[in-house]
């Protein structure tokens, strides 16, 4: 990061490690903006490349947490997605598939639609703790210094958004295992 300062082309590097990781935790949030909010997260880490500083961050949670202030500028369109998907039915696979595998995926399916409503229901805050955690795979400290909170921040939100979750999972289920 600190060669790109002096070397833009040396940006490119940071781009071709880590846009994977960093496009697959925006698509999960966004869906098809991801690839526009990809774009907008590098550039911004690009435009501010000067402000990193390696004894605080890690860059993947450096480009997390600037990938989810950029979320930030498009929540409505987020929880407009997750209350489609929250009413969006579950289909029948196309081609037969071993019965374990099968099972998996149409449990899986079912709940789709019940994860997102919960996502929506969730407030902008402990959502992107939640997801940071569990889709960015940040750890405590990796996502409250993203966010720029204490640790103890993120565990209650992390607890308080894992437990309206899993109620909003329990209700919405049709699985006997999951009540």
């Amino acid at each position: 990061m600190s060669r790109s300062v002096a070397e833009p082309e040396c940006f490119a590097t940071l781009f071709d490690r880590h846009a994977t990781a960093v496009h697959r935790y925006l698509g999960r949030r966004v869906g098809d903006l991801a690839d526009d909010l990809l774009s907008e997260t590098f550039l911004i880490a690009f435009r501010r490349r000067d402000t990193y500083r390696a004894m605080h961050l890690e860059v993947r949670p450096w480009l997390l947490g600037i990938a989810t202030r950029v979320v930030h500028g498009h929540v409505r369109a987020e929880r407009r997605r997750y209350r489609a998907l929250g009413r969006t039915p579950v289909e029948s696979p196309a081609q037969p598939e071993d019965a374990d595998v099968l099972s998996d995926r149409l449990a899986a399916r079912a709940l789709r639609g019940p994860l997102a409503a919960a996502l929506a229901g969730l407030k902008a805050r402990d959502r992107d703790v939640l997801l940071l955690f569990a889709w960015g795979q940040l750890s405590y400290e990796e996502v409250a210094a993203v966010l720029e909170i204490p640790v103890g921040t993120v565990r209650s939100r992390l607890n308080r958004a894992r437990r309206q979750t899993r109620a909003a999972l329990e209700a919405a289920s049709p699985f006997e295992d999951l009540r």
